[in-house]
């Protein structure tokens, strides 16, 4: 993770997604990979699903990304 985004939040961010994934049965359908800055700092914390970004992500808004 780059270095902004995880000091704005995405540490907090992965260990939720770890754990949503564990709780759902979801690791042979989801595959976690961390990606250095994105050059959108200002933006953060940020998320790649499915090759869409989403800006300023906390754990509520990744839930309903991910309930979705």
């Amino acid at each position: 993770m780059g270095s902004s985004c995880f000091a704005r939040g995405n540490d907090e961010n992965l260990d939720f997604l770890e754990q949503y994934i564990k709780e759902n049965n979801l690791e042979a359908e989801i595959e976690v990979i961390g990606s250095r800055c994105e050059n959108i700092c200002t933006h953060g914390p940020n998320v790649i699903i499915d090759g869409v970004q989403h800006y300023g992500v906390d754990k509520k808004k990744l839930k309903e990304l991910l309930d979705e």
